[in-house]
């Protein structure tokens, strides 16, 4: 007789029996399905993570490294070495590696000071009390940057252009950017050539000044008010002056080379994480020492973002395993127990002349047919069961981030060379707390064939012992 017609015979008339073995897929289907579904949303996330705040990687000078690698200057007699070019990191350099495909954004900083001349004074609106010193910090606050608009104050709306334009990556060298009470003090506008002075230091070491020339490019207005009491002019608001990487380069009273002025630190934002080593060559490429100027990525936006996702898809992976091993060892002992059943029936058909194998692929059919029951009701309701359980592991991983983000908000960040200054200029982000739950062919058929492999292991593995037994065996001693 046809195994298929004897497996359709069974399924239909132990009803009971083939609902329950079609409820039982029906649960590991749905959970399994779940599980795909759930990495896939997390998958899609993380991809468009990468693409809305990217990854930055950091490069400036590495003072160890520089010491260990002997190119410090070292001048005749007992002292010891000194700081030199072999530590400046040129921006021509820097803008070589901005050129890199992988870098989607890139800026630079060079930070300084100017002393004031008698053509440009410091804005001061309380005086200094009699008798009391300004403590050597009456100078402005001169920021070399590569795009003004990349500046947090101006980012984020606290400072504004009200005349002129912004510093750019093509603006002249000798630009400066100023605030407009130290314009209207010194009566200065738009297109005004002025004199700085810079900071040189003297063959005998002393520090002196060198007038240098800048023209106000633009001039910006602060949301800062003046102190009401007296600080030191460098650190009032009004004071803070912006010039280009080379015009702060020519404030430390050194001569701008071919390769262009000197840069502090300079930042690239990746597209993706792995695009670091792509960075790294074309660095290289570029004729930089990563050893001196090493660099570091910052992924701590990113991770923020995908953090709790990534967690609750590690978890959806477990869960997949888990229900996937549990469910093929409950069936195989349902099976199991149903082959014991069914004792009497293998003996006699193994006595009529049935091949042992057509037997077992009767179980087969019977187990496969449960199965692709189950995969389509589980297909039919698993995108609201995944995002009913994904949202609920996903707002409990957020509310576990978001603690963990507000204890370690005010620790020190031992990566941060700065100790914490460039906090402010870290956009704040929140992770992603909803998942895009999609269900589609390439699922179906990943727990379709999770299915019928549980079906296959959970048949097989039991209905071995069919192969061993002959009818008399099975006739008469039962099991």
């Amino acid at each position: 007789m046809n195994l298929f017609k004897r497996a359709w015979w069974r399924l239909r008339g132990h009803l009971g029996k083939t609902v329950m073995l079609v409820g039982l897929f029906f649960v590991i289907c749905a959970l399994v399905l779940s599980g795909f579904l759930i990495q896939s949303a997390a998958a899609r996330a993380a991809e468009t993570a990468k693409h809305s705040v990217g990854v930055v990687a950091t490069m400036q000078l590495d003072l160890n490294a520089l010491i260990s690698s002997g190119k410090m200057k070292k001048p005749e007699g007992g002292q010891g070495g000194m700081i030199g070019a072999e530590a400046d990191l040129s921006r021509g350099l820097v803008d070589k590696v901005c050129e890199s495909s992988v870098v989607e954004k890139c800026n630079y900083t060079k930070d300084g000071v100017a002393a004031p001349t008698d053509q440009v004074k410091l804005h001061q609106p309380v005086p200094p009390p009699a008798g009391q010193d300004s403590g050597g910090v009456d100078f402005f606050k001169a920021d070399g940057i590569r795009d003004l608009n990349a500046v947090s104050a101006f980012r984020n709306g606290e400072s504004k252009l009200v005349s002129g334009s912004a510093i750019k990556p093509d603006s002249k060298s000798d630009m400066v950017v100023i605030e407009e009470r130290v314009a209207k003090d010194n009566g200065l506008k738009v297109g005004d050539k002025i004199k700085l002075n810079a900071n040189i230091q003297q063959p005998d070491g002393r520090l002196g000044t060198k007038e240098t020339g800048f023209t106000v490019g633009g001039i910006y207005r602060s949301s800062s008010a003046d102190p009401g009491s007296y600080v030191p002019p460098m650190a009032a608001p009004s004071n803070q002056i912006y010039v280009t990487p080379d015009g702060a380069t020519r404030l430390d009273g050194k001569e701008l080379k071919a390769g262009g002025g000197v840069v502090k630190q300079a930042t690239f934002t990746l597209r993706d994480p792995s695009d670091l080593g792509r960075l790294k060559k074309d660095a290289e490429a570029a004729g930089i020492d990563l050893k001196i100027f090493p660099l570091a990525v910052n992924d701590k936006q990113y991770q923020a973002l995908v953090g709790p996702i990534s967690k609750t898809a590690d978890f959806a992976s477990v869960t997949v395993w888990l229900v996937a091993v549990a469910g093929t060892v409950i069936l195989a002992l349902i099976i199991a127990s149903n082959m014991r059943e069914r004792r009497k029936e293998l003996g006699i058909l193994l006595s009529l002349g049935e091949k042992k194998p057509r037997l077992l692929g009767q179980h087969l059919v019977e187990v496969v047919a449960c199965a692709v029951l189950a995969v389509g009701f589980a297909a039919a309701g698993s995108q609201l069961l995944s995002q009913a359980i994904g949202n609920q592991l996903l707002a409990g991983e957020v509310s576990a981030a978001n603690e963990s983000a507000a204890n370690e908000a005010n620790k020190p960040d031992p990566s941060d060379p700065t100790g914490g200054a460039n906090k402010e200029n870290t956009p704040k982000v929140a992770p992603i707390d909803e998942m895009d739950i999609r269900l589609g062919a390439a699922d179906i058929t990943k727990v379709g064939l999770t299915g019928l492999g549980i079906a296959a292991l959970a048949t097989i593995v039991p209905g071995t012992r069919i192969l061993r037994l002959n009818p008399r065996d099975i006739l008469t001693k039962g099991e």
